[in-house]
């Protein structure tokens, strides 16, 4: 049978995922194909109840569905559910539809081998609520950051994001976050007059909102980051935030990296195979 896999968000125009996953598929002799599903809220309940159909091995999910798909799933991998973020949808053997996260440990690894940054006891940035800023603050509370900054447009959604997670990992956990302590944690609004100093203080910003995608766009113009630190946008091309933070004599990387590794990931939980990480690095960049 031939089989389809696709990723399911709004917009999903601008996506290099099926040239990274067709690479792997026809590499690996795979009778598969990877499509771009664009899917407005209303329709992402049919869209997910449609990948029950034997055709379908799964989906990717990105903005603004990361968090909304959860209901619509039989089960959540255990990162998933501490997260309250899926981008990557899988069948079990008896064709339950599970969600994984993928983005926290691609970020990571991406963090380490290609920025040469670990985060435990250093300060954070993030800027966004989205999913994928979700999976980020999992992550950097995991790998025990000492300063966790989340800066959002709307300061509530910030807070909220914050709450959240918090009290999913301590419902999660019988011992909140395994004994471990948490990093000293603050939300604020981009417009708000502290986020300046405060990211001056960093050694880390990263960028988890979508902007970025178009060339004049950015989160946060001419970011007062100090030289030295790291910036990492998610977006995965040259962006605007990227070159004034290069500016500021910041060390910079974009989300390439995280893109290859959270795909990896997920191909492998659709075929049960390693994935061929070489074939889609060199995929993408041809993209």
């Amino acid at each position: 049978m031939h089989h389809i896999v696709g990723l399911i968000g709004d917009p999903v125009a601008h996506s290099r995922s099926p040239a990274m996953h067709n690479a792997a598929f026809t590499h690996l002799g795979i009778d598969a194909h990877y499509e771009t599903w664009r899917t407005p809220a209303a329709e992402l309940s049919v869209r997910v109840q449609a990948l029950r159909d034997p055709a379908y091995l799964g989906a990717n999910i990105t903005l603004p569905h990361k968090t909304a798909v959860i209901p619509l799933l039989d089960e959540l991998e255990p990162e998933a559910a501490q997260i309250g973020a899926v981008n990557t949808i899988f069948k079990r053997a008896d064709g339950a539809l599970v969600g994984a996260n993928t983005d926290a440990p691609a970020l990571l690894d991406a963090l380490r081998e290609e920025g040469d940054f670990t985060p435990a006891g250093q300060s954070v940035m993030v800027l966004g609520a989205s999913g994928a800023a979700r999976a980020a603050v999992y992550a950097l509370i995991n790998a025990d950051a000492a300063q966790l900054i989340v800066v959002n447009r709307t300061l509530e959604r910030a807070e909220e994001l914050l709450v959240d997670v918090i009290e999913t990992l301590t419902d999660y956990h019988d011992a909140p976050f395994d004994d471990r302590t948490l990093p000293r944690l603050t939300a604020l609004a981009l417009d708000g007059p502290d986020v300046g100093d405060t990211l001056a203080a960093c050694s880390l910003l990263i960028n988890a909102t979508s902007l970025g995608w178009h060339n004049d766009e950015t989160p946060l113009p001419d970011p007062p980051i100090a030289p030295g630190a790291l910036v990492y946008d998610m977006v995965y091309r040259p962006t605007r935030l990227l070159h004034d933070a290069s500016a500021r004599g910041a060390r910079t990387l974009d989300g390439l990296g995280m893109l290859i590794r959270q795909g990896a990931l997920a191909f492998t939980r659709w075929v049960g195979r390693p994935a061929p990480l070489d074939v889609m690095r060199a995929a993408l960049k041809d993209a």
